[in-house]
């Protein structure tokens, strides 16, 4: 609200185009150097917030949808909530217990082992991405409600410090279908715009393979949703997937239930017919309010940077293997990019070069975060790649050493497990856990589609 009137005391006629509409900080130098961050979600309204606060960076933040409501799973982890200083009025759901179910339809629950305060965060996108973007904007950012198209990349930008990028854009025009063509010359980008990102594709930054996600919102009786209250759900077996699993997962007034695979894209609706059909009765009579699918980036791409152009969040890659966690690393790498480009930047009197970003946010980021991604994608290799794995992965659940290693792993993003013995003690039981699965365990269905699997983005 307080954008609006301050939009209206002003005279801003453009405050009627774009809600998020609001002047350009007044202590801007007239030879600022400009900065373009182009997407809206959390890598890239963390990002421009770190450039707004600095007065000599002009900072313009590009979305094509400022309502957008993104498919997401929507978890976050407890510890994003002080670190980013986000109002528990963005968190729908707090998630204290989680039911683990194997391909056998074993249920094994986990979430003694958190203490009072702590939780699993489950948000709506479109709530917890406003408020970033709001919040992005009250700092300086200049919000363009607008799709961008095309990047002309100069070819000396990696070596002169002079040449400038120019973006092409379709600005939303109320009333209308279609946008107003427009370009505008920027001194440096920061492309947060997702999985498919044109950011990417301008910058030639290579292509990685991906898992499409599919996710129905359903609306339940007051009733079923209780049994919702502080609880998610995660299913495995490779009725739902075979290489990842199904959830169900509390919203603020419905349920998200959905899926995702990667060696398997083409029977992603089979999958999600089979994740509805195993939650059952739980969701049994619910009303689909909304369907939602999209790619997830299953590694990092070639190359993060180039010259001065940098990639943060799905477009850069950063999302794990086994959860598929993205929202965290994208709001973490969005703020780590801005933080190292505005140091480098000496107070908006200079231009940093390819190689210092890289030996600053690539480097920082990496180091912090790329054990995670390896424990993680080694975990997915050994316990989604069969029923018997799943069956056992299930099992190990009820470890309460697991559930506490895995749950202070999740919410404060830092990789647990130091105690010897109990690692020792856990690999012994992993190894049992496998050959009980196994000897348990339905055959996996055989599937083909030697095409669709060679196709990247």
């Amino acid at each position: 609200m307080k954008l609006y009137l301050a939009a209206a005391a002003l005279g801003v006629a453009s405050a009627f185009q774009n809600p998020f509409s609001s002047p350009v900080r007044a202590n801007i130098a007239l030879d600022a150097y400009k900065v373009a961050v182009v997407g809206g979600g959390p890598s890239g309204a963390c990002a421009a917030e770190i450039f707004a606060q600095e007065p000599n960076i002009e900072t313009i933040m590009f979305e094509r949808k400022f309502d957008n409501a993104k498919p997401c799973g929507g978890a976050i982890p407890l510890c994003m909530i002080g670190e980013f200083d986000l109002p528990e009025t963005v968190v729908d759901r707090k998630v204290r217990k989680m039911k683990m179910i194997s391909p056998s339809d074993v249920e094994v629950d986990i979430g003694d082992t958190l203490k009072a305060d702590e939780y699993i965060g489950m948000c709506r996108r479109e709530i917890l991405d406003g408020y970033l973007r709001d919040r992005a904007v009250e700092f300086g950012a200049k919000p363009i409600n607008a799709l961008v198209t095309a990047i002309d990349v100069p070819s000396d930008h990696k070596v002169n410090k002079d040449s400038q990028y120019n973006i092409h854009y379709q600005e939303f025009t109320p009333g209308s279908s279609v946008g107003t063509p427009k370009d505008m010359k920027v001194d440096l980008i920061v492309g947060a715009d997702g999985a498919n990102s044109r950011v990417a594709k301008a910058m030639d930054a290579g292509e990685y393979n991906f898992a499409i996600a599919f996710q129905e919102r359903i609306k339940i009786s007051e009733e079923k949703m209780e049994f919702y209250e502080e609880m998610a759900e995660m299913y495995v077996g490779d009725d739902v997937s075979p290489d990842f699993y199904g959830w169900v997962f509390p919203k603020y007034d419905h349920v998200g239930v959905g899926t995702g695979t990667v060696v398997n894209r083409p029977a992603i609706k089979q999958y999600q017919k089979a994740i509805r059909d195993r939650a059952g009765s739980k969701i049994e009579g619910g009303k689909i309010i909304k369907v939602e699918a999209h790619p997830i980036p299953e590694h990092p791409r070639p190359r993060r940077v180039q010259g001065r152009i940098a990639l943060v969040g799905d477009a850069a890659g950063y999302v794990t293997k086994c959860s598929g966690e993205g929202i965290y690393f994208a709001a973490k790498s969005g703020r780590m990019a801005a933080e190292a480009i505005v140091k480098l930047m000496e107070g908006g009197s200079r231009l940093p070069s390819q190689e210092e970003i890289e030996a600053t946010y690539i480097k920082d980021y990496d180091r912090a975060y790329g054990p995670t991604y390896a424990v993680l994608d080694i975990l997915q290799k050994v316990f989604y790649s069969n029923n018997g794995a799943r069956e056992a992965f299930v099992e190990l659940c009820k470890s309460k050493y697991v559930q506490q290693v895995t749950f202070d792993s999740y919410l404060y993003k830092k990789v647990q497990g130091n105690n010897p013995l109990d690692d020792l003690k856990l690999l012994g039981e992993t190894i049992g856990c496998l050959i009980k699965g196994y000897s348990i365990a339905k055959p996996d269905q055989e599937f083909s589609n030697p095409v669709e699997s060679l196709k990247r983005i």
